[in-house]
């Protein structure tokens, strides 16, 4: 049974008019999503589960595979790869790759990102798992394990496959993952505003990297089944917004319309910082440890996002499924915050031991189990 262990906010008196949700702008596109990544709350979203062509917004999935192939040493920047045939065919954008020579990992993922060349992702995938076929498989796997449940990637480049598919969700949550997991990675090649090669120089498609200095990436694509789409990052103060818009009517309809929803998320909501990174929540009891109780809090804080003005009617508590026994390790969750905002879930997040908590001596075990048998 679950037992409330802690308040961690005064509940305020919640006279008058309820906290009211900002009405989001209207868009003009076939779906759109945005959410405050600081926090992980959505903010707004309009046909976020239809499955829709995700053209070269397929490159993020090639990405992060790529970036995940550097970290663990099987790709390196300077390594060089040899551009095979298939890969100097790809049609649409290209990087301008020349069949046979080789070329650098770091050029080619300039080239993936900043220009969107099919050439240097085909070339990449080739490089990872020795044809784009298997690549794709690779792709699908990772997408299931990220929980894009609505996805399925036939190739490495986004060109247009009956079974090649992706939702403005989904395509939200692989954007959040590759910031998330790769934050270097993707803050030396997103925010490039050109690329030059074979003395060719091409600029990033995304055009609020000119107009909004605070968006630092992240993809365009087009087909004509898919529209123009985009999906945009920006960073202000401590919040970083992350929008998608699919399915808009020209190349400066889907910047103007991520800008417009970009602009709506930081002027109607407050990120507001419960926990700072470390901040001890509470002290939770543990049984048959060498401590009687762990530090319990946020390893990286907490932050949620509320209408603008909104923060005076949070209320939070802590829930957990006593009792908590040893061994504790550092990072195992131990109960759950529950959010609400005016008497409304607005998030449950997990609380994690701040220090690890050994077992106790063996009579020191024996007499929490007397302890808990009485109890």
């Amino acid at each position: 049974m679950r037992s409330l262990l802690f308040a961690a906010f005064c509940l305020f008196a919640l006279e008058g008019a309820r906290a009211q949700v900002p009405q989001a702008p209207q868009i003009a596109a076939r779906a759109y999503y945005i959410s405050d990544l600081t926090s992980g709350q959505v903010l707004a979203q309009h046909k976020a589960d239809e499955r829709v062509e995700p053209a070269s917004l397929t490159k993020l999935m090639t990405a992060y595979l790529v970036f995940a192939a550097m970290r663990e040493h099987r790709l390196a920047p300077a390594q060089q790869v040899q551009v095979s045939e298939h890969a100097w065919r790809a049609p649409g954008s290209r990087t301008f790759l020349e069949p046979g020579k080789r070329v650098s990992v770091d050029t080619l993922v300039r080239g993936m990102v900043v220009q969107s060349g099919n050439d240097a992702c085909v070339a990449l995938a080739e490089a990872l798992a020795g044809s784009e076929e298997l690549f794709a498989q690779q792709m699908n796997r990772e997408a299931a394990r990220l929980g894009m449940l609505n996805t399925r990637f036939a190739n490495a480049t986004g060109l247009p496959h009956d079974q090649h598919y992706s939702t403005a969700r989904d395509l939200a949550l692989l954007a959040a993952a590759l910031i998330r997991d790769f934050p270097r990675e993707y803050a030396r090649y997103y925010p490039l505003k050109e690329f030059r090669h074979n003395d060719i120089t091409q600029m990033n498609r995304n055009r609020l990297l000119w107009l909004d200095p605070s968006v630092d990436g992240m993809k365009t694509g087009f087909t004509e089944a898919a529209g123009y789409c985009l999906i945009a990052s920006s960073a202000r103060g401590e919040r970083r917004l992350l929008s998608v818009v699919l399915g808009a009517d020209s190349d400066a309809g889907r910047a103007r319309e991520s800008q417009k929803l970009l602009n709506w998320g930081y002027q109607f909501f407050d990120g507001v910082r419960l926990y700072e990174p470390g901040q001890e929540v509470k002290a939770i009891p543990v049984w048959k440890g060498e401590d009687q109780a762990v530090r319990a809090g946020f390893e990286r804080g907490l932050v949620v996002t509320v209408p603008k003005g909104e923060a005076k009617r949070l209320a939070a508590e802590i829930l957990t499924h006593p009792p908590v026994l040893a061994p504790v390790l550092k990072g195992d969750q131990v109960g759950v915050l529950r959010v609400a905002l005016d008497g409304q879930p607005l998030g449950e997040y997990p609380v994690v031991a701040l220090k690890s908590v050994p077992q106790a001596g063996i009579f020191g075990r024996a007499w929490d189990t007397l302890r808990l048998w009485l109890k």
